[in-house]
């Protein structure tokens, strides 16, 4: 036996376990997205951006996405592998830049657990004062504060990973339940206020050029993006289905039902509730659209398909991260602890459990913005930057890896190669012109969200760590990665572009 940690001899190779199918697919990826907490939270932030045009952002995102998740499912189609956009950048491009989407799409998910977290525990409080519990001993409850939040959100954070640990098939029956339940709710609360929502309907929320400016342009694109974000989650278990196609028919099926519950909420919301509603009410958004439309018990009924949610969305953001890391150690980018295979679950339980860990610990961090709404809006915009440049990347190595399609087929050339990198650049155009907007909206450093200089410096501190973990692992690891650009298990027989139409 090798005394190398890292080995990884083909017939040792870990694996994980193949049981998912598309519904299972479809559960993960939707719970990722967390369709309940956007339009929850996500929507009155954004309003704060756009104002009373959320139909016109939530439409004019979805182009770009769309773009990324044809990319996506056609690199899947050829290469399915649990590191996905990581494996196939570090083929198709560099491997740094490879490894870089990669972490930044870990950083980015435990910025978002942590995110999470603090919105798991502001529901449970809602919920607890509405069941009349204002006081524990002497502390009064605030929904609003991200320290009782965020601890009340860690204790949640703690039993998902756990569940997470036992298996992703028992995680994805557990999040179709509670999807089932959110959606009804939703579905419900959402038809009730298109019908009697006391704001006349307008065609100038569909229009984008009445959004005030082109920096609320960009910055609203980037929120929108940041609410489809999750849909990928798919294709990180695609190691675990029965049928690699399973995956990529989870994720496209994921992204259009988004589309449809943002478009229903977002009229839904500016039917029942004035800009200024909307925008004051934040992180309790979806429990003050409760209360307008029915009386208690059912107006809590909102709150719990929020508190749902973001369960279902914390264990998703734990699954599909885990595997991630998982394919990052078989390569030995990462630690040997990300690639250890539960012999009981044959799930990367010490990864799982890992991942957990660390979104505790960023919720903590996250501690420094006093205001949970404050601490979402600085979340998601920074978020919004990496998942832009990550999506970015993946629809190049795309439009790379399959561009000899525009000699063979120009029709197949455009959907493989066009789209994406039309997609690529949108999003990245986007990226750079927002951050170059915060740099000049600031003239000193402050940790608060409001200041752009913050804004601009949690992005670029996420993109700049990827850097010095690639020199690590290139130089100190030497992992082999670094060489071929290739995954582990990328070593299978080459298979020509054509073979994805």
């Amino acid at each position: 036996m090798s005394d190398n940690p890292y080995s990884v001899d083909p017939p040792a190779r870990p694996e994980l376990r193949k049981s998912l199918g598309v519904l299972d697919g479809v559960a993960i990826a939707a719970s990722s997205t967390a369709a309940t907490t956007s339009i929850g939270i996500g929507l009155g932030v954004t309003a704060g951006v756009v104002g009373l045009h959320l139909p016109a952002i939530m439409l004019l995102a979805f182009l770009p996405v769309m773009g990324i998740a044809g990319a996506f499912s056609r690199l899947n189609k050829v290469e399915p592998n649990a590191g996905n956009g990581y494996v196939w950048v570090g083929r198709s491009l560099t491997p740094w830049l490879g490894f870089l989407v990669g972490w930044v799409n870990l950083v980015a998910v435990l910025a978002f657990l942590a995110y999470t977290t603090a919105v798991t525990g502001s529901a449970l409080l809602q919920l607890a004062g509405d069941a009349g519990l204002h006081r524990v001993g002497g502390l009064a409850l605030d929904p609003g504060s991200t320290a009782q939040t965020t601890a009340v959100g860690i204790l949640v954070l703690v039993a998902v990973t756990l569940t997470a640990v036992t298996g992703v098939r028992s995680a994805a029956r557990l999040q179709a339940g509670l999807l089932v339940f959110e959606y009804v709710v939703l579905l419900g609360f959402c038809g009730y206020g298109i019908v009697t929502g006391p704001h006349d309907f307008s065609l100038s929320w569909f229009d984008p050029f009445a959004i005030p400016s082109a920096t609320a342009l960009a910055q609203g694109l980037l929120l929108s993006v940041f609410c489809y974000w999750g849909f990928e989650s798919a294709f990180s278990v695609n190691e675990e289905v029965r049928d690699p196609m399973d995956a990529s028919r989870a994720g496209i099926t994921t992204l259009f039902t988004m589309l449809g519950l943002f478009l229903l909420g977002s009229v839904a919301f500016q039917r029942v509730l004035s800009e200024e509603e909307l925008v004051g009410h934040g992180a309790e958004g979806l429990a003050f659209f409760g209360d307008r439309l029915a009386s208690q018990p059912w107006a809590a009924l909102p709150l719990i398909a929020l508190m749902f949610s973001a369960v279902a969305s914390l264990q998703a953001g734990v699954i599909p991260t885990a595997r991630a890391m998982f394919a990052m150690s078989r390569d030995r980018t990462l630690g040997p602890v990300w690639s250890k295979v539960s012999p009981r679950y044959g799930t990367p339980a010490a990864g799982t459990v890992l991942i957990g860990a660390l979104a505790a610990v960023v919720a903590g961090l996250a501690l420094v913005i006093p205001r949970l709404a404050d601490m979402i809006m600085a979340t998601v915009s920074a978020v919004g930057i990496v998942v832009a440049l990550s999506y970015a990347l993946t629809a190049i190595a795309a439009a790379v890896r399959f561009r000899s399609l525009l000699r063979e087929d120009w029709r197949e050339g455009i959907r493989a190669v066009v789209l994406p990198s039309l997609s690529a650049a949108a999003l990245l155009g986007l990226g750079g012109y927002l951050g170059w907007s915060f740099y000049t909206s600031a003239d000193h450093f402050e940790a608060g969200a409001d200041n752009g200089w913050f804004l601009l410096a949690t992005p670029l501190a996420m993109i700049a760590s990827g850097f010095v973990a690639a020199a690590w692992a290139k130089w100190v690891r030497k992992s082999p990665y670094f060489r071929t650009g290739k995954g582990t298990d990328a070593d299978a027989p080459q298979l020509i572009a054509t073979s994805s139409r």
